[in-house]
């Protein structure tokens, strides 16, 4: 059986073979097929198969790992219900079809008896919302008006009967009073179970269940008044509602199964189970109307009547007190859009509905630019007029159905739903981009507000709605950095986490590869070294510059990985080079450092080790390091950085100008190069004032006797406009462009073998 129940498609057959049975046997009844005797032969043949099938179902979702522990331990219990159901439907076609035996009350009967006490403990243990105390005595109430009005209608239908029928020994009347108060303990078990999900909507197997102990109640209901009044036969009318309970019940151990495993229950108010109490309130009336209907108008039927409308009028003034509540607790206070509770309730439901073509979801997050300064300004109170005035321009664009709301501060959301195609989404952000360029008027000020809108739409069924309102946020900042006042799609790219994952697996997949930019002599155009810089060819876009990947290495720290990788990269590469060209060892190979990879702690010793496995020369090798680090550099970095100049790798100041240095640390660190950023070097030939700046920095490398490089080089007049300032060491496009390893190899071989 343990192979069998987690089989898909054997456990589907059965469920189909149930229903099928369901609807032989509601024809042969209605059909009146064969008389009374083969008519009782074929419905209690088929409680059964249909009690076997769903005693196993109901084991299936015990033992699923599938299922969270509470509930596992819980369809154990109503495991032990189904197999009571089993032994009563098997015992009670033996008694009927093959012994005949006619005693009350029979096995049979005994076994349906315990089938209550199970199903009650199975239900009250099914998980629920966590509540406060408060929330479990109004539990409590509602469950308490569902059994009074409950043990109302059973007290006039059977209790009463039960007590005062003649002929009864007293173990009959205590067994047949015990089968009504067995099927009130259902509904209130039931009730309980239904009442504490706070979800917006009751899970298919807790309704199926419901659905199956309505109809069971019903027949038991019916059972025994037919027992008080005759002697109940198989085959009747009752049989019909136990059967229709019985399939219910197979139908709500499949979908329990198949139905996924959640992290907690989800929160909401709309659930319409909370409607019991009052339809039980109602139902007592009735049957006290029906009852008192034959006593005197006055004074009963006027007292009757009264209490009934007050109870009524009281339900309803509850009512639109609940609806006033719930209003409260969902809207935001100032705007009077949804507030944050209400915007998480519905990406949850969006999360649950399937994607189907023609009916995208997405989701805005919405964010106000220069929202601060107004505040600070002009005061809250224009603020809020901002806020309000955001909030009318929302209402104004999206579509009866959809949802705005706002999640906190100047941070709005906006839903929207049934979208023929993805560009639809996009539309509508635009649209609310210009509604809220609107001027806002307070007092004598005109205040320009715009914003920035991050859009993700719903591509993928696994998404939840947390990550979708992720996805717009990953999307909005985006649009902020592109120059706000816009909106932006959420894609793949922009998703830190995944571009970071992405890059990563770059590193150890070996899909980086080393350019080389080499520097030459300004005068006799000899080449003199070459720079490392990294591209990575991405699988999917191409070859990609470090533009487009660099900050965000630095941003999630995968820069030190990168920086280690492309440094043994470059090492290894140059030492072929000296290996394969004999002339090739004067030449020196430049590598950029990260202001992370700096801070490490290990930095010399990953140098150190790189250097030791490619047998590169510590002698010949420039680290290049950022002016962010000479800016305040700490003691432990400078110790770092002198380490690395006793090995004998010389340090240079990568795009010096670029920052804020400050020329007394050029004094005290171990710096032996700066290198001229291209801003600088692209005016030379016709700004003076480039011309100057460019001037004062050489002159300044010579003042402290470093080395001075200029990069951007891309015209004649521009290296001659260097050399003339005293510049003796470039690079750029005009001698030569970034190379890949094989060209930049070919380079050094020729130069190796001209000098040669």
């Amino acid at each position: 059986m343990g192979t069998w129940i987690r089989t898909g498609p054997a456990a589907a057959a059965s469920v189909l073979a149930c229903a099928l049975l369901l609807v032989v046997q509601q024809a042969w009844y209605f059909g009146g097929w064969g008389g009374d005797e083969v008519g009782r032969l074929v419905t209690d043949a088929s409680y059964v198969p249909q009690a076997l099938v769903f005693t196993v179902l109901a084991v299936r979702v015990a033992l699923s790992e599938r299922q969270e522990p509470r509930t596992r331990r819980a369809w154990l219990v109503i495991a032990f219900a189904f197999g009571c159901q089993l032994a009563a439907h098997c015992s009670w076609f033996v008694q009927e079809h093959v012994t005949h035996t006619t005693g009350y009350p029979s096995p049979a009967d005994y076994f349906f008896l315990l089938f209550s006490p199970f199903m009650f403990a199975g239900l009250l243990m099914l998980p629920g919302q966590s509540r406060r105390r408060r929330d479990r005595q109004k539990l409590a109430l509602d469950v308490l008006i569902v059994g009074a009005g409950g043990f109302m209608a059973l007290w006039y239908l059977l209790l009463g009967p039960i007590l005062n029928a003649p002929g009864l020994s007293w173990w009959e009347r205590s067994f047949t009073a015990a089968l009504p108060v067995g099927d009130l303990l259902l509904v209130l078990a039931m009730s309980t179970a239904m009442l504490r999900r706070h979800q917006p909507e009751t899970p298919a197997p807790m309704l199926l269940l419901a659905g199956s102990i309505a109809l069971t109640v019903t027949a038991d209901v019916s059972y025994t008044w037919i027992q008080l009044h005759g002697r109940f036969t198989g085959g009747s009318w009752p049989d019909l509602l136990w059967l229709a309970g019985c399939f219910l019940l197979v139908v709500a151990a499949d979908q329990q199964y198949r139905r996924p495993r959640r992290s907690g229950p989800r929160r909401g108010d709309r659930n319409p189970v909370f409607i019991l109490p009052y339809a039980a309130s109602v139902a007592a009336y009735v049957l006290l109307a029906e009852q008192s209907s034959h006593l005197p108008l006055d004074p009963y039927g006027g007292m009757i009547l009264g209490s009934a409308v007050l109870t009524l009028l009281v339900m309803a003034r509850q009512l639109h007190a609940l609806r006033d509540n719930r209003e409260m607790a969902v809207t935001d206070g100032l705007t009077g859009l949804a507030n944050r509770t209400l915007v998480t309730q519905r990406l949850e439901q969006i999360a649950r509905q399937p994607i189907r073509p023609g009916h995208h979801t997405a989701v805005m997050l919405v964010d106000l630019d220069r929202f601060k300064p107004i505040n600070d300004t002009f005061g809250h109170e224009a603020g809020d007029a901002v806020l309000v005035a955001a909030a009318n321009a929302m209402r104004s664009v999206i579509r009866d159905g959809d949802l705005a709301g706002r999640l906190g501060g100047d941070e709005f959301a906006v839903l929207l739903h049934h979208l023929p195609s993805r560009e639809v989404a996009g539309a509508a952000a635009a649209r609310l981009l210009e509604a809220l360029r609107t001027p806002v008027i307070f007092g004598e000020h005109v205040l320009m507000v715009e914003a920035s809108i991050g859009v993700a739409v719903r591509e993928d069924p696994e998404t939840s709605g947390e990550t979708l309102l992720q996805q717009a946020d990953t999307a909005l900042y985006a649009a902020k950095r592109a120059g706000r006042g816009r909106f932006e799609y959420f894609s793949d790219v922009l998703d830190t986490k995944a571009r970071e994952a992405d890059l990563r697996r770059a590193v150890a997949g070996d899909e980086l590869v080393v350019y080389f930019q080499p520097a030459v002599a300004l005068v006799t155009g000899e080449l003199l070294g070459a720079e490392a810089l990294v591209r990575w060819n991405h699988p999917v876009r191409g070859l990609l510059g470090p533009g487009e990947f660099i900050d965000l290495a630095e941003e999630t720290g995968a820069i030190v990985p990168l920086g280690a990788w492309v440094l043994r990269a470059a090492c290894r590469e140059a030492a072929g080079w000296r290996a394969a060209s004999p002339g090739a060892e004067a030449l020196r190979l430049s590598v950029n450092l990260s202001p992370k990879q700096v801070a490490q702690a290990d930095l010399v010793q990953t140098v150190e080790t790189i250097l030791a496995e490619t047998g590169f020369p510590a002698d010949r090798l420039t680290l290049e390091i950022t002016e962010s680090v000479i800016l305040q550099p700490d003691p432990l970095i400078i110790g770092r950085l002198q380490a690395l100049r006793d090995l004998g790798i010389r340090l240079a100041v990568d795009d010096f100008g670029t920052g804020y240095s400050a020329l007394s640390y050029l004094r005290s660190l171990p710096v032996t190069t700066l290198k001229i950023d291209r801003s600088f070097v692209t005016g030379i030939a016709d700004d003076a004032e480039a011309r100057s700046v460019c001037e004062a920095v050489v002159h300044l490398g010579g003042a402290f006797k470093m080395t001075v490089v200029a990069e951007g080089i891309e015209t004649a007049e521009q290296a001659a406009a260097l050399i003339d300032m005293g510049c003796t060491i470039g690079q750029g496009f005009h001698f030569y462009r970034p190379l890949p390893p094989a060209e930049a190899a070919a380079v050094v071989h020729r130069q190796a073998s001209a000098v040669g």
